[in-house]
């Protein structure tokens, strides 16, 4: 027999800067006798704050309408509302589109940008700002990146297409490359192809590897390297686990420059501060349209800061209009201060 699926029914409410309302499906087991008596024991907000937005009429069902605090937990309904937002640090890089048509959208993500809503970031992602900046308000995102990590991102412009290209990166049907800046090592024989087993357990900062059947997979090439100790290195990853290049590089003893978790945590970056971006970029994708049977072939115009120039990059006052015109000014930059106190760190031992 086949289960049917419930169709969810379309938001009474319009979205906030990009942000959708959230929704909330009442459950079909449970003590709870009302609705507020769900939100209450669901939500993290606390009973005065639940108990102020159903006073003024902020949580309503499927017809708009607000919803009572006294009605009962049907199960299996829906009903929405949206959150107080706390105000967020602007990132203050461009989010440049790279292609666009009917269907989808490829944005030129900068550093310290998240992809989507998630925990502190909100109003300050890529798909919000896009759904702003374009009047798209049902773009999706097909994929993501990391928050510190820059470069190309495929958006999807009809919520009943994005299953279509999620699978292009369930299915490896997508070619993604990537460029790193870290340390050389003469002594690391590349190119080489990481294999090993990765695991992110959920509120953990960081990912580990640990025995078993290998999961990830990176290939690793030498792109260039100079006499200040620094190289430029290919990425491409066969798979697509969290962290999953910056724990291969930090694998091979030269972990990537800017990374405040590999190889050892040094902290979290404050909002706010921009100085320093993690030496990751998403440089290009390669895919067959699931949709037109177009053939794309995409690449980020941006730079990375700390091979363009390491004294800027590494500066520890440098303010964050220096590091917004690193993504694209630095291309004009063709001489780097070899005296420079602040070198770059030596390599560490490589490993398999």
């Amino acid at each position: 027999m086949t289960r049917r699926r419930r169709t969810v029914p379309p938001s009474p409410l319009p979205q906030r800067d990009g942000v959708d309302p959230v929704r909330v499906r009442l459950p079909g087991t449970g003590q709870w006798a009302t609705v507020r008596d769900h939100l209450v024991a669901r939500l993290p907000a606390g009973s005065g704050v639940v108990d102020g937005m159903f006073d003024a009429g902020l949580i309503v069902g499927a017809d708009g309408r607000p919803v009572s605090a006294d009605a009962p937990c049907v199960p299996g309904l829906f009903v929405w509302f949206h959150r107080e937002l706390p105000a967020e640090m602007p990132v203050p890089f461009p989010l440049e589109v790279v292609y666009r048509d009917e269907h989808i959208v490829v944005a030129d993500k900068p550093h310290f940008l998240a992809t989507t809503p998630r925990g502190s970031h909100v109003t300050q992602t890529a798909l919000a700002r896009l759904r702003r900046e374009l009047g798209i308000p049902l773009l999706g995102a097909a994929h993501r990146l990391d928050r510190l990590t820059a470069g190309l991102v495929l958006f999807t412009v009809r919520p009943e297409e994005r299953g279509a290209y999620q699978t292009l990166f369930r299915d490896r049907l997508i070619h993604k490359e990537y460029e790193a800046v870290a340390p050389h090592d003469p002594a690391l024989a590349l190119p080489r192809t990481v294999r090993n087993r990765i695991v992110k357990e959920r509120g953990v900062l960081t990912a580990r590897e640990v025995e078993g059947e290998p999961n990830a997979l990176s290939r690793v090439e030498l792109l260039d390297h100079r006499a200040d100790g620094l190289a430029r290195y290919r990425l491409v990853p066969g798979t697509g686990q969290t962290h999953q290049l910056r724990v291969h590089m930090s694998t091979l003893g030269v972990p990537i420059l800017g990374d405040p978790l590999y190889p050892e945590v040094t902290g979290l970056v404050p909002a706010g501060d921009f100085r320093r971006p993690l030496q990751l970029l998403a440089r290009a994708l390669e895919f067959t349209d699931p949709v037109t049977g177009a053939r794309h072939r995409l690449r980020s115009g941006r730079t990375l800061a700390a091979w363009t120039s390491y004294g800027d990059w590494a500066a520890e006052d440098h303010a964050a209009k220096d590091c917004a015109s690193d993504d694209r000014a630095a291309e004009a930059r063709t001489t780097v201060d070899q005296a420079a106190a602040d070198r770059p760190p030596a390599p560490r031992a490589s490993g398999q």
